[in-house]
């Protein structure tokens, strides 16, 4: 899962001035080109898991974790994951960097052993925040006005209020589900197979942000419900995975994008974030961006 962060929870977030920093912190792939990103001022999430919650007093939990897979290390080298070696019953996933590896070393005394946990991973696994530092813009790519980087904040700068607020649910998994069943219920990197284009009605669309407009809010937190992360296992082998698709996948469209920050900046509100149950908040058409140098194999 993929969380976005845009709002300062402080009650200075109310002020113009903290209004104006929803403009550049981050761009997100080929939206960095353009500025929309840039001006919600998110910090992106990846992997999420939309696990049944229970319901107490009107309030309804969603556990958005899931255990992190871990390996041991490669005798030869103690950076490098065994693959061929997890821990209990840990299975391989996509995602950026290498798989997280677990050593335990022994330290002997008379009595006994202490045992040592050395615990090396990528940040980008399993669900997390991206921090309004996750992307610092060229000089190319940053907006007039916008945040340079080294003002950006880090994750151990953001706190937990920061973190916590009320949701706004967008759920468009009935759409996304409706086009997987002309492959069968699969996902294919051909869009005309299934389509996640950005043209096209399964991403999340303009009239999807104007349907919840009237709850747009300071401190709201926007939660895509995309159906995706059924996928996550599925292959481990990043670029074959169904679940990146050949970035074929469903999120946000620039059009979706640009509309959400026409209506904060018409109400003057600032939400905190953006969370999708995928490996960004934005569709996959959006993140290979014109360029496509990250997302070649």
């Amino acid at each position: 899962m993929e969380a976005c962060r845009t709002g300062e929870a402080q009650a200075k977030r109310r002020s113009i001035a903290a209004r104006q920093e929803v403009r550049p912190r981050v761009r997100r792939r080929n939206d960095w080109r353009t500025g929309r990103w840039s001006r919600l001022g998110t910090a992106l999430v990846l992997i999420a898991f939309l696990c049944p919650g229970s319901a107490r007093s009107g309030q309804i939990f969603i556990d958005l974790t899931h255990p992190l897979p871990t390996f041991k290390a490669k005798k030869s080298d103690p950076l490098v994951p065994d693959l061929q070696e997890p821990w209990g019953d840990g299975a391989r996933h996509p995602g950026f960097g290498k798989h997280a590896i677990l050593s335990i070393a022994s330290s002997p005394t008379d009595l006994g052993d202490f045992l040592l946990g050395r615990l090396v991973l990528s940040e980008h696994h399993g669900t997390h925040v991206d921090a309004p530092s996750h992307f610092a813009n060229n000089a190319t790519s940053l907006e007039q006005g916008g945040i340079p980087a080294d003002r950006r904040k880090s994750m151990h700068q953001l706190t937990a209020e920061e973190l916590i607020g009320p949701i706004v649910l967008i759920d468009i998994s009935k759409r996304v589900a409706q086009e997987l069943e002309r492959n069968g219920g699969q996902p294919s990197p051909d869009i005309r197979v299934t389509d996640f284009s950005n043209e096209s009605p399964n991403v999340v669309r303009p009239e999807d942000i104007d349907a919840v407009a009237d709850r747009l809010d300071n401190g709201v937190w926007l939660v895509l419900n995309l159906g995706w992360s059924r996928f996550f296992f599925d292959n481990p082998y990043f670029f074959l995975s169904p679940y990146i698709n050949g970035w074929n996948h469903p999120g946000l469209s620039p059009a979706a994008v640009d509309r959400l920050i026409e209506i904060m900046e018409a109400k003057g509100v600032r939400i905190n974030g953006i969370v999708a149950d995928n490996i960004g908040v934005d569709s996959g058409h959006s993140a290979i961006g014109p360029d496509r140098r990250w997302t070649k194999p």
